[in-house]
C-alpha cells in the first residue's frame, strides 16, 4: 500500500479556537518577601462572607476567589492564614472593616 498524502489544513473558519490569555494577577506578596499582616491592611484585603446555607456554612471569598465554607469565625481566620495573611485571629475577622458580611453579621450562622 502506498503512503497517504498529508491532509490539507482546515479553512480559517474551521480553525480551532485558542483560549484567551488571562491578565496575570498581582501576587499577594513579593516572592521571598514577608506575608501580609491583617493589621493595617483594611484597603488591601477583600473578604466577603455570604449568607448561611441550610447547613449553617457560609461561603467565603478572599481577593475574588472562593477559599472555603466556614462554620465559625475560626474557619475564616484559618482560610486567611492559608491564603498568606499572617497574625489573623477570629477576633480580627469579627471586628475587621475589611470583611463584608452579607446576609447577617459575624454571629449569624443559621439559615
Amino acid at each position: 500500500m502506498g503512503e497517504r498524502a498529508p491532509r490539507p489544513a482546515p479553512p480559517a473558519s474551521r480553525a480551532p479556537r485558542l483560549p484567551r490569555p488571562r491578565a496575570p494577577r498581582a501576587p499577594r506578596r513579593a516572592p521571598g518577601g514577608p506575608a501580609p499582616h491583617a493589621e493595617g491592611m483594611a484597603q488591601d484585603l477583600s473578604v466577603v462572607v455570604y449568607p448561611p446555607g441550610e447547613d449553617g456554612g457560609r461561603r467565603v471569598r478572599f481577593d475574588g476567589s472562593f477559599v472555603g465554607l466556614a462554620y465559625t469565625l475560626l474557619d475564616i481566620a484559618e482560610f486567611l492564614r492559608r491564603a498568606g495573611v499572617e497574625d489573623v485571629e477570629a477576633s480580627d475577622v469579627e471586628a475587621a472593616p475589611w470583611v463584608e458580611w452579607r446576609g447577617g453579621g459575624p454571629h449569624d450562622w443559621t439559615y
